[in-house]
């Protein structure tokens, strides 16, 4: 398995916006887990995505953000992210031309 550099991003995301922003999250493919978290710092659902969510095995996640997402109107996100080694993950990615 190739050594692979990890590293996490903190965001804050409006109650409404939340599934979208997990969702977008998901589809990106380099996030290892994701932390929601109260205004508090309360970690209220910890989604792990080692193995990757698709189809049948998302919708019941997505439902779950979705029925905490109209409780509180801030939540804040750790995403743990992977980058392949060597690579900065601090840098964005190369674009085709």
């Amino acid at each position: 398995m190739a050594e692979e550099n990890v590293w996490t991003e903190r965001l804050r995301v409006a109650g409404d916006a939340l599934v979208d922003k997990v969702k977008e999250l998901i589809r990106e493919g380099n996030v290892r887990r994701i932390v929601v978290k109260n205004a508090d710092d309360q970690t209220v659902m910890e989604l792990p995505m080692t193995f990757g969510i698709l189809g049948a095995v998302a919708a019941p996640v997505l439902a779950a953000v979705g029925a905490i997402a109209g409780l509180a109107a801030n939540w804040k996100l750790e995403v743990e992210r992977t980058a392949p080694k060597g690579e900065d993950p601090s840098e964005p990615a190369p674009t085709a031309s």
